[in-house]
């Protein structure tokens, strides 16, 4: 009777072990799932929302901070991010940093640099802004999606010399209209060709 007693205690004890070590084992698998699912909370989302305005305010404290540039005036504008750096820089050092340092904000995706330095503003008198072919095409499809009546329209646009070349099939004439006088608003734009603008079913 003792023996069997015995025999019980034993094994009631292993079992305990057993469920202890199971339990043991259960909870290391939970921790092991949350440490590889923790990384995941972190996503390239989170830089896609970033704001032109905030890239542009994140570059501008870039710059000022800068005791280099303190002797360039430099305007900076930002579409879609793509930053413009425009103004003048002191000399090509400046207009070179200025183009790295805001290379590394947070967001940006390119930069087109327009400074004017002394060496390459020959005359003194070209004060006038100049903007890129591809930021021009991509303010002019900003424009063309931000617009509610050209938003779901299917237009390509492409620049080539600040001449914007609008391509696709329209619902009627005043669409095709519509979207070229847009286009003939956003900045840089030498002219506008609508000549492969169809209307729908001609």
């Amino acid at each position: 009777m003792k023996k069997m007693t015995s025999f019980h205690k034993v094994s009631l004890g292993t079992l305990l072990i057993a469920s202890g070590l199971s339990v043991g084992f259960t909870g290391s698998a939970y921790a092991a799932s949350d440490d590889a699912s923790a990384p995941q909370a972190h996503s390239d989302s989170v830089g896609a929302a970033i704001s032109d305005t905030a890239i542009t305010a994140k570059v501008k404290a870039r710059l000022i901070s800068e005791s280099s540039l303190k002797n360039s005036k430099i305007s900076v504008t930002t579409t879609n991010g793509v930053v413009t750096l425009t103004g003048s820089a002191s000399d090509e050092k400046a207009k070179s940093l200025a183009e790295a340092r805001t290379k590394v904000v947070e967001g940006v995706k390119s930069v087109d640099n327009a400074l004017q330095t002394p060496g390459n503003n020959k005359s003194g008198v070209r004060t006038k802004r100049i903007v890129s072919d591809s930021w021009i095409t991509t303010k002019v499809k900003s424009e063309l999606l931000a617009d509610s009546l050209s938003k779901g329209m299917d237009v390509s646009v492409e620049t080539i010399h600040g001449v914007v070349m609008l391509k696709g099939t329209l619902a009627n004439q005043d669409a095709i209209d519509h979207v070229k006088d847009l286009a003939g608003k956003v900045y840089g734009v030498k002219s506008v060709d609508a000549s492969q603008l169809k209307v729908d079913g001609k």
